[in-house]
């Protein structure tokens, strides 16, 4: 199995799509693939449980097949997130069949669990783990896990409070190992950024559902693109834990968007999937604060283009 650095070594850019509920399938990851990044999903959104299996072997034949086709451009590695809370009763045959597979990179969340990781590392995978602060983290490494996703403010979906600048710095006074930095990533300047800072690689999701892959409503999309930082609500109503949702979506549902109850986290529940019976992710539509950036509706290709040649853009103006 490779490791982190090969896996840096084989991106276009250095970024992981990161794993969206509902709105990561086979289709998006693929494209990312192809398009030179790590595309990611969360194994929950294989249903049944079965279909996990046929979502790896399409993902492995599809990047198989465009590799032959294109040696000289290969496709990126791909990654399989795994929510790790106890009420997940999925975990271990979705770990079982990731072992099966022997995905690559495995993305940890709620939760780090000493099982999991040696689990993955059986085969020589990696395991990264996402995290909202310092203490999550050093829980993590000493746990057995490879890398660190640090959720920073700003982060859709479950993101944390803490600023990108004090989190990133706070790990790497004590861990130089692989960090990935998650929050208000779309362009490829910031994603220069993230590194100058001192993280490997960054971590883009919300960009990502404005693309004509993502399994996304149109309306959902167009909310993407329609949306500014203003526009999303930080709240732990929906799922018990906070997290980052479009405003709009919240008010098509008939709630108000300011003045939203306090939830706990006893709410929180993945048990066969959980939330996808819920609202949650499916009409409360998850979202980052750095939407102000997409302006349309783009193939994941066209997508990865435009932050490579921002990416580049950017590393010239630097070096003047």
């Amino acid at each position: 199995m490779p490791t982190f650095a090969d896996i840096k070594s084989q991106l276009r850019i250095p970024v992981i799509g990161s794993p969206m509920f509902i709105v990561s399938t086979p289709k998006l990851v693929i494209a990312q693939c192809k398009a030179g990044i790590i595309g990611s999903f969360p194994a929950l959104n294989a249903r049944p449980q079965e279909a996990l299996d046929d979502w790896l072997s399409e993902i492995e034949d599809a990047c198989s097949h465009h590799n032959e086709a294109n040696p000289d451009q290969p496709a990126a590695p791909y990654a399989v997130n795994q929510i790790v809370h106890r009420s997940n009763d999925r975990l271990m045959k979705d770990l079982e069949t990731c072992v099966k597979h022997k995905v690559p990179v495995v993305i940890t969340s709620l939760g780090a669990r000493e099982e999991v990781f040696e689990a993955v590392h059986s085969y020589g995978g990696i395991v990264l783990h996402d995290v909202i602060n310092n203490e999550f983290a050093k829980k993590a490494i000493d746990k057995g896990a490879d890398g660190i996703i640090a959720v920073a403010a700003g982060a859709g979906g479950h993101a944390g409070l803490l600023s990108p600048f004090a989190l990133v710095q706070e790990i790497r006074e004590w861990f130089s190992g692989p960090l990935i930095l998650s929050g208000c990533i779309a362009r490829g300047d910031t994603v220069l950024a993230s590194q100058a800072m001192g993280a490997d690689l960054a971590y883009i999701g919300s960009a990502f559902i404005a693309t004509q892959e993502a399994n996304a409503s149109q309306d959902y999309k167009q909310g993407i693109v329609d949306g500014y930082a203003n526009d999303i609500v930080y709240t732990n109503y929906f799922s018990g834990v906070h997290g980052n949702y479009l405003k709009s979506s919240i008010r098509n549902s008939g709630l108000d968007p300011d003045n939203l109850p306090e939830s706990d986290v006893s709410k929180m529940n993945f048990k066969s999937g959980g939330e996808d019976a819920k609202k949650v992710w499916k009409d409360i539509w998850g979202c980052g604060q750095g939407i102000g950036a997409i302006h349309s509706v783009k193939s994941t290709a066209e997508f990865v283009d435009e932050l490579t040649a921002q990416y580049r853009d950017a590393q010239n103006q630097l070096c003047g």
